[in-house]
């Protein structure tokens, strides 16, 4: 039951997430570059390193909010469930040192 509200749940903030980094994103790139919009990788009036920083800065901001959802779902299905997200021994491990902390 516990892997399966992890998955269910899991897709479903998966998706609000990246919109969310998304929006993030632009925000952060219109108060940086001074553009209304992000530069395509096809536009062939963009530099290469104006692209290059586009997609790290992107990735990054993807890869933290991914990092925060994925651990916030976590933690709220092994409180919820009384187990982990299906990941085994290392799941059970992880739950008692946050619980510890």
């Amino acid at each position: 039951m516990g892997k399966l509200f992890y998955r269910a749940i899991g897709s479903a903030v998966g998706v609000l997430g990246g919109l969310a980094a998304t929006a993030i994103f632009h925000r952060i790139w219109r108060v940086a570059a001074d553009e209304a919009e992000a530069p395509s990788a096809t536009d062939p009036r963009r530099s290469w390193p104006e692209i290059l920083i586009h997609a790290a800065i992107d990735g990054a901001i993807f890869a933290v909010v991914r990092a925060v959802l994925d651990r916030s779902i976590a933690t709220a299905a092994r409180e919820l469930t009384g187990t982990g997200s299906g990941e085994g021994a290392e799941g059970a491990t992880a739950a008692e040192a946050e619980r510890a902390a």
